[in-house]
């Protein structure tokens, strides 16, 4: 998922080997990791490069896939349905004692940490053993965290549960063992000892969920990042394709536009927010207050997300966003390349789109909403409508790239989600 990003990225990096070296050779400080995207020159799990067009392809079917997950956690998907959907940015952590470390995904809308296992069937090679940790505990059936799992399982005297993760399905013992987050350690953190992985969705090395639910990172250590953190994901010019990841409320921005987060009781992991309106150049489209509502009975409203590429917005909304952008093209030849319906072989004119949420407007460029070929003069509106009459019609998705090169804050304290301009390098 993702791989265009990467195609972008290629011609530029040919130009800075020496950058990109000493960058991927950067040391987590205190409570800040590097964040680098999965096709990043210091990721291990890049590709290999994809035409730009089957890349563009790739993504719109990876982002399809994510929605329905997303969507899946509110709205259950009938059953058959294969969904599949990966992470983009992956972080440095050390588990155990001595410490093994791993390069895990990152997930905003998801709780809980799993990490594949010594023996485990279906996963990587880069396994955690627990043999070798002197401080690493099965938790047992009687635990509260054994109750906060799904499909919690007790067959002996251990937790384990079973659960599914896009297209992947997961078997799993119910842990405990210290983590380290940069120059930051937290003892006796829960996890999922993952023993078995069928699907191709589960990331390689494993999983860190930030989400709001019990079992997320956030929730596990309060006493120490107080359900604090901000991220900046890296544009596709960094010349080694890594941001940040800061935990806790120290070196947070301090001036920074916030807007309220709202709760889902069926899905407490999702950072929903109240998008308002949406203004292209200086004109706000017209979209009926109903593509924005929040409904936690349907899953209904807009949530950032930094596992979705491309923002997907609700029928109504994104077709406004469209029409305008063409109007401004002035009757210039439109055409689609797989999910993107408005392509042009010359430069798009719209110089800024800005969503407008309750306290907070963030106003994006062109390399936040304009995807451009790396060979060729192909140009598109990097955004997508959300398919009619499915679980996920009415989810509004912020996406990556339209976060990228912005610092962006969870103040759970408070309750608030800021956006601050950023360059993430």
């Amino acid at each position: 998922m993702a791989a265009l990003l990467f195609s972008l990225l290629a011609l530029f990096l040919c130009h800075h080997p020496s950058t990109v070296s000493a960058r991927c050779g950067t040391i987590d400080q205190g409570s800040t990791l590097q964040l680098l995207h999965v096709n990043s020159p210091c990721s291990p799990f890049r590709p290999k490069s994809l035409s730009w067009e089957n890349s563009v392809l790739q993504m719109q079917a990876g982002d399809k896939s994510r929605l329905q997950y997303l969507s899946s956690l509110v709205v259950p998907i009938a059953s058959g349905r294969t969904i599949t959907q990966n992470p983009t940015y992956i972080v440095r952590v050390n588990i155990g004692t001595p410490p093994q470390q791993l390069l895990v995904a990152l997930d905003t809308s998801n709780d809980a940490a799993w990490i594949p296992c010594t023996g485990c069937v279906g996963c990587s090679s880069s396994t955690f053993d627990p043999a070798k940790s002197s401080t690493f505990k099965p938790l047992r059936c009687g635990s509260p965290q054994c109750s906060q799992v799904p499909n919690p399982s007790c067959g002996g005297a251990s937790c384990g549960f079973n659960t599914t993760y896009g297209g992947s399905s997961i078997s799993a013992g119910l842990v405990q063992d210290s983590i380290a987050l940069a120059t930051d350690s937290i003892s006796g953190y829960t996890f999922g000892c993952v023993q078995k992985s069928t699907g191709s969705s589960f990331p390689a090395q494993g999983l860190l969920g930030l989400g709001r639910g019990p079992l997320s990172l956030m929730s596990q250590s309060t006493s120490l990042y107080q359900s604090t953190f901000s991220y900046c994901l890296p544009g596709y010019k960094s010349t080694s394709f890594a941001g940040s990841l800061t935990l806790g409320p120290h070196s947070q921005p301090v001036r920074i536009k916030t807007t309220q987060l709202l709760r889902n009781p069926r899905r407490s992991s999702l950072y929903y927010v109240n998008l308002v309106a949406i203004r292209v150049g200086g004109r706000i489209v017209d979209i009926p207050p109903s593509a924005f509502a929040f409904d936690p009975n349907t899953g209904a409203g807009t949530i950032f997300d930094s596992g979705t590429v491309f923002t997907i917005l609700v029928k109504p909304a994104y077709e406004a966003v469209r029409d305008e952008v063409r109007r401004r093209m002035r009757g210039a030849a439109v055409s689609s390349l797989g999910g993107f319906d408005t392509c042009y072989n010359v430069a798009i004119s719209v110089p800024t789109i800005t969503f407008m949420f309750t306290g907070m407007n963030v106003t994006l460029a062109q390399d936040n909403f304009v995807i451009r070929s790396s060979a060729g003069s192909t140009s598109c509106l990097a955004m997508a409508a959300a398919a009619e009459g499915s679980v996920n019609s009415g989810l509004n998705v912020i996406a990556s790239f339209q976060q990228q090169n912005h610092r962006i804050l969870i103040d759970g304290p408070n309750s608030k989600l800021g956006v601050a301009r950023e360059a993430c390098t």
